[in-house]
């Protein structure tokens, strides 16, 4: 009799236990959570309440195209905070998105390249670099244009790029290069011919960013892709793709490691197209007597293996035009040395196609000091600059981004539309 009385006490307990637990999962269930967010400013804060019984969907707080941010969730609701306090200037979201979120001075969350950076964003190393070749002047620069005394609009660059490049590449009416001997090695079409009408094309640098991107298959999605010097594809096609339409190459490259040059089949694939640095303004005649690389020898020489590739040499004029509007928009003295390779091949495609996206020139949340993708090169000047006028070359193509702050910050990736779109 006495067992079966503490049975029924521990059954009593039991139950009592369990119904104090249903009404608390109940009462749970019938409020939120908060979630602060700090912004760069201490006193700046969202408070989102997120219902518990309700999974978020990620397509509605982001291009569906892009990969989830690799944050919080609470990252990406202060991303679309942001978004809709500068489309609607409300301070709510919509109520279909099952967010309540009060609003205050809200700077964009996402840390992306500023346009407006200067050397002094420089390390010590690096300014002391710039200075070094600012002091040399190896190419005799002698610029006495304006230098940012009003910023443009991204409109008015776009124009001074239509305006003010020379596009065309070497033919047989320049200078020393109209004699017998060169009219067999040059390209007999003009490049714009040869390239026809492109729609969508894409530009992949060699950046170590590009690393573990899986951004292979949207750049072979493009009519047309540039990339640069000896960047392979093979083996790294999940993040860079495998479809090369244009390699721009330097004349160090063609010159000083011509037996892989010429050896190499992935430089068989595709249109090439060679530049070499140029003393600042000089003729096409002065150039070719003392070119910085004497390349060629190799050029002639990978012309005679493949004389069916088109194979182009860049007008030495393109180069200089492009630095002079580089320091036209700078607010300071940038280094007095040709623009880098990523930046010639993004004006080339500029002017080949009605739309170009370029991938990791401005560094995405994947950024590193590793020179190259296919390579265990370390160095910050690599993203940075310190021959090439880079940082400035950056704010430039910042300033002139038509996407969005995400998309740099997620792919890398930076959409320019074509030259022939822009109406001046």
């Amino acid at each position: 009799m006495v067992h079966v009385n503490l049975l029924k006490k521990v059954m009593y307990i039991l139950l009592a236990l369990l119904l104090f637990l249903t009404i608390c999962l109940w009462k749970e269930t019938r409020k939120g959570y908060y979630v602060s967010l700090k912004t760069n400013s201490q006193t700046d804060q969202i408070k989102v309440k997120i219902w518990k019984w309700d999974t978020l969907k990620l397509g509605t707080l982001q291009d569906t195209n892009m990969d989830p941010l690799p944050t919080t969730n609470a990252a990406l609701l202060l991303t679309k905070a942001s978004q809709v306090k500068a489309k609607q200037n409300i301070s709510t979201i919509p109520a279909e998105n099952n967010l309540m979120t009060t609003l205050k001075k809200l700077p964009s969350p996402l840390k992306v390249w500023n346009r407006n950076s200067s050397s002094k964003n420089l390390p010590p190393r690096l300014q002391k670099v710039r200075k070094t070749y600012l002091s040399m002047n190896k190419y005799h620069v002698n610029y006495s244009g304006p230098k940012n005394a009003s910023q443009l609009l991204p409109e008015e660059v776009m124009c001074q790029l239509q305006k003010r490049l020379d596009f065309r590449m070497i033919s047989a009416s320049d200078g020393p290069f109209n004699t017998s001997e060169w009219e067999a090695y040059l390209p007999r079409r003009n490049i714009s011919a040869e390239m026809g009408q492109l729609s969508r094309c894409a530009v992949v640098s060699s950046a170590g960013s590009l690393k573990s991107s899986h951004l292979g298959p949207e750049i072979d999605s493009h009519d047309a892709v540039l990339r640069f010097n000896g960047a392979p594809t093979r083996g790294f096609q999940s993040d860079v793709g495998e479809k090369t339409t244009i390699r721009l190459m330097n004349s160090q490259l063609i010159t000083v490691d011509e037996e892989r040059f010429v050896s190499d089949p992935q430089f068989n694939l595709g249109t090439l197209i060679v530049w070499d640095p140029a003393p600042y303004h000089a003729s096409i005649d002065e150039w070719y007597r003392k070119p910085d690389y004497n390349f060629f020898r190799s050029y002639k020489r990978y012309r005679n293996m493949h004389h069916e590739q088109p194979f182009y040499i860049m007008n030495p004029h393109l180069q200089w035009q492009l630095w002079d509007i580089l320091q036209e928009n700078a607010a300071e003295d940038i280094q007095p040395n040709p623009p880098s390779s990523g930046m010639l091949g993004i004006v080339i495609m500029l002017n080949l196609c009605d739309e170009v996206d370029v991938y990791e020139f401005l560094p995405s949340k994947r950024q590193t000091d590793v020179c190259h993708y296919y390579q265990k090169f370390f160095d910050q000047a690599c993203t940075m600059g310190a021959y090439h006028p880079l940082l400035f070359e950056k704010n430039m193509v910042k300033h002139l981004n038509r996407g969005s702050d995400e998309a740099i910050y997620t792919h890398g990736k930076v959409t320019l539309t074509g030259l022939r779109n822009v109406q001046c």
